[in-house]
């Protein structure tokens, strides 16, 4: 029997060998392990991008199809039978330049129902109000067409005429309201919130760096300062006066003199007509079938929201989740609105 250990089954590994074999196998195991990881993320990212991709095509193809309909449609409305008819503009939610209800929209409608052939122009609201900016752009347009004398423009308030909505029913000719409606809440509005106190609970350091001393003073999570409060005090002072001013320019001698008529407090209907702020407690199918005995006889003047538009927001809604952004709007600060 030969004694030659080569001939016997080999050589035994080492310590040294097995410990460094071992690494090596634990090393690879969690190369692969971190590669799978990876291969993962990475499916499920493709898979939430498939996603959105259909969802935008999906939405993209809605819009085109509602433009066709809006389109369509606005064509059928804009040539009326013959016959008297009024003009109507829909003013509903709340105004601000990002909303159904912004400026621009308004105008438009309210331009092109006072250069139809209608008898009347009628905004019918139904609104809490927004922001003054706004609110004013519209006021100042009716007030314009009012001046020009070629046709009434009436205000019908449905449900709610409040603050903002009210400044821009101030500037018709007359203003309409049902016996439950509620009308007036003239003043003008900022809220907040402070977390100051918060932030000095949980032991956090807010650092904010600013070139100027109050740039930050409307920050959540700082105080006010006295000499602050009083300054933004002002402010919503002046931006009420220019509210008060312009109902009274619009209403004239028909406001009451009472002095809780601009303290922000709203008003039925019935209270309303009392105070001057609204001429006569009507419904909407009342003020119509008065100016051309039928409520058929209506043609709708307020533009169509462009579909696209909306697609173009929420697109970027969902755009801004694939990649984990946060999508914040912008909203003013000071409002005419009822909370």
């Amino acid at each position: 029997m030969s004694n030659d250990q080569w001939n016997e089954g080999g050589e035994q590994p080492s310590g040294s060998a097995a410990s460094h074999h071992s690494r090596a196998e634990r090393d690879a195991q969690a190369a692969l392990y971190s590669l799978a990881k990876d291969a993962l993320k990475e499916k499920r990212r493709s898979r939430r991008w498939k996603i959105f991709f259909r969802l935008a095509w999906l939405l993209l193809v809605v819009a085109v199809f509602a433009s066709i309909y809006s389109s369509m449609r606005s064509g059928s409305s804009s040539t009326t039978s013959s016959g008297d008819f009024v003009g109507v503009v829909e003013l509903e939610g709340m105004i601000s330049s990002d909303s159904e209800a912004n400026a621009k929209r308004i105008i438009e409608g309210i331009d092109k129902a006072y250069d139809s052939k209608a008898k009347a122009v009628v905004v019918h609201i139904n609104s809490p109000g927004g922001t003054p900016v706004q609110a004013a752009r519209i006021y100042d347009e009716i007030m314009r067409l009012r001046k020009e004398g070629k046709k009434p423009i009436y205000a019908v308030i449905e449900d709610l005429g409040a603050s903002g909505a009210y400044y821009v029913a101030s500037g018709a000719d007359k203003i309409y309201a049902a016996p439950a409606s509620l009308v007036g809440s003239i003043g003008v509005i900022y809220s907040g919130f402070g977390f100051e106190d918060i932030l000095k609970k949980a032991g956090v350091e807010r650092r904010v760096f600013t070139a100027g001393e109050n740039k930050d003073f409307l920050d959540p999570f700082k105080g006010v300062t006295p000499h602050q409060q009083q300054f933004w005090q002002h402010l919503l002072d002046v931006t009420h006066q220019q509210f008060i001013n312009d109902v009274k320019k619009g209403r004239g001698d028909r406001l009451k003199d009472d002095p809780e008529l601009f303290s922000g407090l709203v008003w039925s209907g019935e209270q309303a007509r009392e105070l001057g702020l609204i001429d006569e407690v009507k419904t909407f199918d009342q003020v119509i079938r008065e100016q051309v005995g039928s409520t058929d006889n209506t043609v709708d003047f307020t533009p169509s929201s462009d579909p696209f538009d909306r697609i173009g927001k929420r697109i970027g809604v969902m755009a801004s989740s694939a990649l984990g952004l946060s999508a914040s709007s912008t909203v003013a600060p000071l409002r005419a609105e009822m909370k």
